[in-house]
């Protein structure tokens, strides 16, 4: 098909210089992410005194449970259940691109103290089954069984929620939803929306925040890792040893 209204054919050099003005605004952007990321992080919290029962594939679970050990959570509510088009053959369509697909692998988020699970309330031999289908084995996945969804803003539409535990006590710290959901799925994008964030020396965090050192040189392409990446690892090699 024949496009019309397209921007002008230019020299090398006319391209070149286009898109160095677009990279201005590119790092404006970067920039305004990391302020946003440092916000999110002197958010104030939320303390969550209500108990919460979950449906897991080894049984009943509670929100702490859901931490996995971990210091930090993030729960995306997936609506899989009935009601929802395509039930029960298959869940919600667009959970399915914004968040199903488009999930990193969890280890990079495990080695960052943080623990990502998806609810529904679909019993868990359809969770099981349609997770079998798309491929989504990673994914630890809970069946809601109470209030959980109402209380925190997902009983209505597709959303991710952060907390972070101390002890026993368990805080609510940042809400994402809607369109912001779409740029979820990264590691990092992750992350940012979490109390604690990257946890890397450059951060912008509260003083006492965990944060991995900067290494001090820059090795050779493709060898070791360097500078705000000395934490990163193969996905399978993280309990190896450094």
């Amino acid at each position: 098909m024949q496009l019309e209204n397209m921007p002008p054919v230019v020299s090398p050099q006319e391209w070149q210089a286009a898109w160095e003005q677009m990279l201005v605004k590119e790092k404006e952007q970067t920039r305004a992410r990391d302020a946003l990321a440092a916000a999110r992080r002197r958010m104030p919290r939320m303390a969550v005194d209500k108990p919460y029962a979950f449906e897991g594939p080894d049984g009943p679970a509670s929100l702490l449970d859901l931490f996995a050990g971990r210091r930090q959570l993030i729960v995306y509510r997936f609506f899989f259940e009935p009601g929802v088009a395509d039930w029960p053959a298959g869940g919600c369509r667009g959970c399915s691109v914004v968040a199903g697909d488009q999930v990193s692998h969890l280890a990079h988020l495990n080695a960052r103290d943080t623990t990502l699970v998806f609810v529904s309330r679909a019993p868990q031999a359809d969770i099981e089954r349609w997770k079998a289908r798309m491929g989504w084995e990673q994914i630890p996945w809970y069946t809601l069984t109470d209030d959980f969804d109402a209380d925190f803003g997902v009983d209505e539409l597709h959303g991710t929620n952060a907390f972070i535990h101390d002890g026993e006590r368990i805080f609510r710290t940042y809400f994402i939803h809607d369109r912001g959901d779409e740029a979820l799925g990264s590691t990092w994008a992750y992350l940012d929306m979490t109390a604690l964030g990257r946890q890397e020396a450059w951060e912008d965090s509260p003083e006492g925040y965990p944060q991995t050192p900067r290494g001090d040189a820059r090795p050779a392409p493709g060898h070791g890792n360097w500078g705000p990446y000395l934490w990163w690892n193969l996905h399978d090699e993280y309990d190896a040893p450094a």
